[in-house]
């Protein structure tokens, strides 16, 4: 089993191969926003990978970046539980964040990106 993370940013894809053959190596392709899936099949292609082999963790910048910035399409937002609260913490760029009885945080995305409420469920674990 072959293990890949892809991390499709807007300038650059990355990749983290893990095989318990060649253990870990990593890759860099440019992305293409227009067809995102051009960039991680080039990776996977540049990396000589077989598909029937390969499991993918797939992670996005682009989709975080638009959330955080307001753009894109109204959404819903889905995520662990105890997490709801993650896209209005942003990155504890706030005053007195280790206080626990601070006023509500200044949202960090407009309040109109993202559907409310938002949908925190209980992880499955392997």
């Amino acid at each position: 089993m072959i293990w890949l993370g892809v991390d499709t940013g807007g300038t650059f894809t990355d990749f983290v191969c893990f095989d318990a053959k060649t253990g870990v190596r990593v890759h860099k392709v440019l992305s293409t926003p227009h067809a995102p899936e051009e960039a991680i099949l080039q990776g996977i292609c540049e990396l000589g990978l077989s598909l029937d082999r390969l499991r993918v963790v797939h992670g996005s910048t682009v989709a975080t970046n638009a959330a955080l910035e307001g753009k894109g399409v109204r959404t819903v937002f889905v995520t662990n539980r105890g997490f709801a609260d993650l896209l209005s913490i942003g990155r504890q760029a706030r005053g007195g964040c280790t206080n626990y009885v601070l006023r509500s945080a200044r949202h960090r995305c407009r309040p109109n990106c993202v559907w409310r409420p938002v949908v925190a469920s209980t992880p499955r674990v392997r």
